[in-house]
């Protein structure tokens, strides 16, 4: 049986190596991820970071978003550690990530939708659209969106419970690549494996989420992180391979490709 590729969320964050950090996503590879998730803020003059807005106080303990403070005040920043002591750490511009991972693994730019023309044109500077994943929600506006801006890159669709659009998307101006689908339950039609087998036919690809936010946002019908770190990964990754899902994303790297070697063999 084919795997899937294996999306890192934000790196591989553990101990004193926070998220988003250029560390993080060192040890993501030093895991197995194939592809490393990140997120992308805008400060007040313009500036393009990594990091996820609105978590400045957990991340930052700063009571000051990203979006209200300039450049120079960014670089001042600093991460705290799981245990929310200090580290060395700043918080990366967009154009560093992107060259330190030039030609090393495929990126998933998330928040893309946030600021698209700046994303975009930063991701060009570097010659990466063939390296890059963007996604926004499928709307016809966001659609017409990506075509006007970023026709040139990957382009994942994020969708719940249903896909209606997919086999319209391939006669369009996109590069469209297939579908993030997220489902809270296992009857949903982007759960099922036709829905994987038909995408596939179509040449297009299917996302999964096995990442867990809180337990109020349910991503993949309970079959996650948790539900596989905790000792029924069968009943957690499994369930995704079982369908022939393309990608993964979790917080588990090194143990998700741990499991899929043991698959394997």
């Amino acid at each position: 049986m084919k795997m899937p590729k294996i999306a890192a969320h934000r790196g591989c964050a553990a101990g004193n190596i926070p998220c988003n950090t250029w560390i993080a996503f060192e040890a993501a590879l030093a895991c197995g991820a194939d592809i490393v998730e990140l997120d992308v803020t805008r400060c007040a003059d313009g500036t393009l970071f990594v990091f996820h807005p609105g978590m400045e106080p957990a991340h930052l303990l700063s009571p000051k978003g990203i979006c209200e403070m300039t450049a120079d005040e960014v670089r001042e920043l600093r991460y705290v550690n799981m245990d929310r002591c200090a580290t060395e750490l700043g918080v990366s511009l967009l154009d560093d990530q992107l060259e330190r991972l030039k030609d090393r693994c495929v990126i998933n730019i998330d928040k893309f939708f946030e600021w698209p023309e700046e994303i975009a044109a930063c991701v060009r500077r570097h010659a990466m659209q063939d390296q890059v994943i963007i996604k926004t929600n499928a709307t016809e506006d966001w659609f017409r969106r990506v075509e006007s801006v970023a026709p040139d890159m990957p382009y994942l669709a994020m969708t719940t419970d249903r896909d209606d659009f997919s086999e319209s998307l391939r006669r369009r101006n996109l590069r469209y690549i297939g579908t993030e689908a997220n489902f809270a339950l296992d009857t949903a039609s982007v759960a099922q494996k036709a829905y994987i087998d038909r995408m596939h036919a179509l040449g297009l690809i299917v996302w999964y989420n096995s990442i867990v936010f809180d337990y109020h946002t349910v991503l993949a019908g309970g079959h996650n992180d948790d539900v596989s770190v905790a000792g029924n990964p069968d009943e957690g990754w499994g369930w995704m391979i079982d369908r022939e899902v393309d990608i993964i994303q979790t917080d588990w790297p090194w143990l998700l490709r741990r499991y899929m070697d043991q698959r394997a063999t």
